[in-house]
C-alpha cells in the first residue's frame, strides 16, 4: 500500500514534505519535541501531527484496501527506531507486509497491538518522539478519534421518545373508534397478551369472564390456565414439551474471518452476480503429456533438479493458447475490451488461511523448470503468509487444479475478475478406447478441464478455439518446446 502523508509543519526537519509523500502501510502520530509542553492542551496538539494514508493508485485485483490487521510488532515500547527498521507487520487482504519507520526516535507508545483487526485507512497505531525523555509523557495516551466517535453515537438516544408518541397517538385514536359502535364487545376493551388471547381463542373462552392478575389488571396465560382447570379442561401440555424437545442446543464454534477471506468472499460475490458466466467441458488424453513428462524428470533428477508437475504442464500450454487465441487474455471495461500482450497466469493455491493466486508472469516465454520453480517458491510463500503485491497482482488468466491434489474429476471455477477466463483441471483417470481393428481396444488416460468464459468478452466459438489449441498443446505437448 502507499500512503500520502498530511503533517503539519511544527518540525524544522520536516520541511519538505513531499518526500514523504510514499510510505508504506501503517499510520503513525509523530510528536515533535520541540514544539511540545507538558500542559494538558498543548499535549492535546500531538493528534493534529499524522501521517494520514490514502488508498494506492495501484489497484490490487482491482480491489482498493481499507482495512487491515496487525499481525505482530517488532519493536517494543521504549525501543529506539531508525529509517528503514521494520516496526511491525500488517495483515492486508491478500498478503503481510512490513511497516519501516521513517524518522530516527523512540517507539513511545503503541495505540493497536498484536492481533488488532480491522484497522481503518487513517486510524492512528502508534507514537513516535524524538527525544527519550519524552516517551512517559503518553503512558496513559489515548487517541482523540475515538472520543469524536462516541459523540455521534449519544445523539440517536433522543428519537426514541418522539417514536413512542407517535405509536402511543394511533393506540389513543383507536379506543374511540372502538367504543362507538352500541354492540362491542367487551373483550375489545380489555388488555390481555397475545399468548393469553389466542389461548382463550383456542378455548372459546370469553376475556370478559376472567379477572386479570397481572400488571394493571392485565390478562395473562396463568389466568387462562387457572379459568380452564376450573371449568374441568386440561391445557395440552405436550405442545411446549414438544417444542422444547424439537430444538437441541447445537454444538458449534465461530471461527473468525481472516482478511483474505473476507476479500475471496467479496470479490467471488461481485463476480458471479456481475459477470455472465458460461462454461466449456472438453476431455484431453494425457498419454503424450505423461510420457513426456517421465522423460523430463529424469534429465531434471540426472542434473539434481526439481520434478516438473502435470500442473506446470497445463500452465505453459495455458499460456501458449492464450499466445494463439489472444481474444481470451483480455478483460471487459465498459468503452471497450482490454486485450493484453503479456501472458501472466494466476495460480490458484489454498492454504489454512484461505486461497491465493500468485502469477507466474510471461509464461508463454519461460521454460518449464522455470515455471516449475515459481510455482514451487510462490506457493511456498502463499502457506507462509508472506506474498507481496508483486507476487499476485497483474494476472491475464488464472488456473485452478483440484485433480491432482484432491482427485475431484470435474468442476466450475468462478472468473477471478477482471480476468475473462479461468480454467478448471480435473483428474486424469484410465478408459477404454476403440483400438485400430474391430475386436481391439486399449486403456488411455484422460482428463477433463472446463473453461469459465465471460460472455462480454469470449464468445462461444472463441471459448471454443482456446480449449481446442489448449488441447493440442496438451496432447501433442512436444510443440510446446518448439
Amino acid at each position: 500500500m502507499a500512503y500520502a502523508s498530511h503533517i503539519i509543519n511544527h518540525s524544522k526537519k520536516l520541511k519538505n514534505v513531499s518526500n514523504l509523500l510514499r510510505h508504506e502501510n501503517a499510520v503513525l502520530v509523530r510528536w515533535f519535541s520541540n514544539d511540545a509542553v507538558s500542559s494538558r492542551d498543548d499535549l492535546l496538539k500531538i493528534h493534529r501531527h499524522v501521517y494520514v494514508p490514502v488508498e494506492s493508485e495501484r489497484v490490487i485485483n482491482s480491489s482498493a484496501i481499507s482495512s487491515g490487521n496487525i499481525a505482530r510488532w517488532l519493536k517494543k515500547e521504549g525501543d529506539k527506531v531508525s529509517p528503514g527498521e521494520v516496526l511491525c507487520e500488517v495483515e492486508t487482504d491478500k498478503a503481510t507486509v512490513e511497516m519501516e519507520c521513517m524518522e530516527e526516535g523512540y517507539l513511545a507508545k503503541i495505540v493497536k497491538g498484536d492481533g488488532s483487526k480491522e484497522i481503518k485507512v487513517g486510524e492512528v497505531i502508534a507514537i513516535t518522539v524524538e527525544e527519550e525523555e519524552d516517551i512517559p509523557k503518553f503512558k496513559d495516551y489515548s487517541p482523540s478519534v475515538s472520543d469524536a466517535g462516541a459523540a455521534p453515537a449519544k445523539e440517536p438516544s433522543p428519537p426514541p421518545p418522539p417514536k413512542q408518541e407517535e405509536v402511543e397517538k394511533p393506540i389513543s385514536t383507536s379506543e374511540p373508534k372502538a367504543s362507538k359502535p352500541s354492540a362491542a364487545s367487551p373483550e375489545d376493551r380489555l388488555f390481555a397478551s397475545p399468548v393469553a388471547r389466542n389461548l382463550a381463542e383456542e378455548h372459546n373462552v370469553s376475556l370478559s369472564s376472567i379477572k386479570g392478575t397481572g400488571p394493571n389488571g392485565l390478562i395473562v396465560k396463568a389466568d387462562i390456565e387457572d379459568y380452564l382447570a376450573s371449568r374441568g379442561k386440561e391445557v395440552p401440555a405436550k405442545a411446549p414439551k414438544g417444542k422444547d424437545v424439537a430444538a437441541p442446543a447445537l454444538d458449534y464454534v465461530d471461527i473468525p474471518h481472516s482478511q483474505i477471506r473476507k476479500i475471496t468472499a467479496s470479490r467471488l460475490l461481485f463476480s458471479k452476480q456481475t459477470i455472465p458466466h458460461y462454461y466449456l467441458t472438453v476431455d484431453i488424453c494425457v498419454d503424450n503429456l505423461m510420457g513426456l513428462r517421465n522423460q523430463l524428470n529424469s534429465i531434471q533428477e540426472a542434473s539434481a533438479g526439481k520434478r516438473i508437475s502435470v500442473n506446470d504442464l497445463v500452465i505453459k500450454a495455458a499460456a501458449l493458447a492464450l499466445r494463439k487465441v489472444p481474444r481470451c487474455n483480455s478483460s471487459w471495461a465498459d468503452e471497450y475490451i482490454r486485450q493484453f500482450k503479456n501472458v501472466n497466469i494466476n495460480v490458484a493455491v489454498q492454504t489454512e488461511n484461505g486461497l491465493y493466486v500468485p502469477v507466474i508472469r510471461d509464461a508463454d516465454k519461460k521454460g518449464l523448470s522455470t515455471i516449475a520453480e515459481e510455482v514451487r517458491q510462490l506457493a511456498q510463500k502463499a502457506k507462509d503468509n508472506s506474498l507481496k503485491p508483486q507476487d499476485y497482482e497483474g494476472g491475464t488468466f488464472t488456473v485452478t487444479n483440484l485433480g491432482g491434489p484432491f482427485g475431484i474429476k470435474q468442476f466450475c471455477a468462478i472468473i477471478n475478475p477482471p480476468q475473462s477466463g479461468i480454467l478448471a483441471v480435473g483428474s486424469a483417470e484410465k478408459r477404454v478406447v476403440p483400438g485400430l481393428g474391430p475386436d481391439q481396444y486399449k486403456f488411455s488416460s484422460f482428463m477433463s478441464v472446463t473453461l469459465s468464459c465471460d460472455h462480454r468478452v469470449i464468445d462461444g466459438a472463441i471459448g471454443a478455439e482456446w480449449l481446442k489449441a489448449f488441447k493440442g498443446y496438451i496432447e501433442n505437448p512436444e510443440s510446446m518446446l518448439l
